[in-house]
This record gives C-alpha cells, sequence and structure tokens, in this order.
C-alpha cells in the first residue's frame, strides 16, 4: 500500500459528504440544522469522553506512575495553551479561514462568511485532533497499513455531511488541514519509524479528548473556546511523558 492513500481517501470522503451536505442541507429548516449541529455537539462530547479515558491506560501509569497521567494531561494543556495562545494560533487559523472564504466565496454577505470560517475551524479540528488521525497517519507512514484512516474516512464523510448542511463550504476546505496534518505525521512515520511508546500514544489520545470538549463546547454555543490555541497541548503531551519517565 503506497503510504498517504489513508489520507487522499480520508480526503476524498470529506469533499463528498461537503457536497452532499451543502446540497441537501438547504432542504432543512433552519430549526432543524441547529438540531443537527446540537446533535454533533453531543456526539463529540461522548468522543471526547472516551478518548480522555487513555488517562487510565495502564500502559501510561506503568510508564510515570499512577499520580502522573492527569498531571501529564494538564500541564500538557496549560503549557500548550499559553504556547498557543502567544503564537495566536486561533486567529491565524480563522485567518486562513477568512483568506479561504475569500477565494472560494468572496461575494458572501457577512453572515456567509463568518458561517464559513467557523465551519472551516471546527471541521478542521474534529477532522484532525482525534486518536484515529495521529496513530492511523503514523501506521500509514510506517508501512502498517492505513485500515485507522480508512475507518475515520467512514466517520468524517458521515461528520462532514451534517457539518456542510449546517455551515456550508467551509467544511470542505477543511480538507487542507487534513492534508497538512495526516500527510505530515504519515512523512514523519515514514522517516522517523515508531517514534511513540504505547505510553506517549496514551497521553496525546487523553489529551486530544479534552481540546474535543473545547470543540463540543462551540458546537453547543455554550462556549467559544480557542481549541486551535490549545493544539500545542498535542505536542507537550509525549515531551512531558518522556521527561516525567526519566525523572522517575
Amino acid at each position: 500500500m503506497i503510504p498517504g492513500t489513508g489520507t487522499a481517501v480520508n480526503i476524498a470522503t470529506v469533499l463528498l459528504g461537503s457536497v452532499i451536505g451543502r446540497y441537501a442541507g438547504h432542504l432543512l429548516p433552519e430549526r432543524t440544522r441547529q438540531l443537527v449541529t446540537d446533535a454533533l455537539g453531543l456526539v463529540t462530547l461522548l468522543i471526547a469522553a472516551t478518548s480522555a479515558l487513555a488517562v487510565l491506560s495502564e500502559d501510561l501509569s506503568d510508564a510515570v506512575g499512577d499520580a502522573a497521567p492527569l498531571l501529564i494531561v494538564l500541564g500538557s494543556v496549560l503549557i500548550g495553551g499559553i504556547a498557543g495562545s502567544l503564537a495566536r494560533i486561533e486567529e491565524r487559523v480563522e485567518g486562513l479561514g477568512g483568506w479561504l472564504q475569500r477565494r472560494l466565496a468572496g461575494g458572501a454577505s457577512g453572515a456567509d462568511r463568518r458561517r464559513f470560517v467557523e465551519g472551516y475551524v471546527v471541521a478542521s479540528l474534529i477532522f484532525c485532533t482525534g486518536p484515529l488521525t495521529i496513530l492511523g497517519s503514523l501506521s500509514d507512514g510506517l508501512g502498517l497499513g492505513a485500515d485507522e484512516l480508512y475507518l475515520k474516512s467512514v466517520l468524517d464523510g458521515f461528520a462532514a455531511i451534517a457539518f456542510a448542511a449546517a455551515f456550508g463550504w467551509g467544511v470542505a476546505a477543511s480538507v487542507l488541514t487534513i492534508a497538512v496534518v495526516q500527510g505530515g505525521l504519515t512523512v514523519v512515520g515514514m522517516v522517523l519509524g515508531d517514534v511513540l511508546s504505547d505510553a506517549q500514544v496514551a497521553a496525546i489520545t487523553a489529551t486530544g479528548g479534552v481540546l474535543l470538549v473545547g470543540v463540543a463546547l462551540r458546537l453547543l454555543d455554550l462556549r467559544r473556546v480557542a481549541v486551535a490555541d490549545l493544539l500545542p497541548a498535542l505536542l507537550m503531551a509525549p515531551v512531558l511523558v518522556t521527561t516525567v519517565t526519566a525523572l522517575a
């Protein structure tokens, strides 16, 4: 199997789902589209909870001790959030979404422009922060197959239908983020080999679950959490695992 095939399939399913959602979404009344968004928020909370349970992983506790896993997730989110805020990642991602909107739909109204940007940001975060993104892309690069990415492709395709019905073409634009993130991780797998231990993967998964809670809060319109600013937490998690393991 050629490395990168999983990401290519993922991009295709998101594009297909976006087209279906965009052209079928207008058939639904506004209250129904809002209900779909709320349902996605609730399901995202469920996914976040299952991911966050990785903090209880035996691999992680064996590596860093029973008391450290929760502190590692907390430290990752705090340090990563501070770094991301200083780097203004959320602002830059929204700026990229605005640029894409102007290029792809320059004549849209202010409300449509905001909906495009929100769709791009939310879809990019959901499609690229889950455990299947990391594990599947690395596995693809290592030549172990892309089964995780194929599963993710199916899930993302159905999610894209619902998101595009609510947010429009901004969801389709998220394929650029998928290509960069998953493609980059696939290259990392090809170049560096099996670089992450099971403990590090568990820490990343648990931290990703926390970030998905923030995405769910945005979808439910409860609080506009700057989740993109928290993305460096996914890089901090394996670093803190390595640090704590070395000090133990």
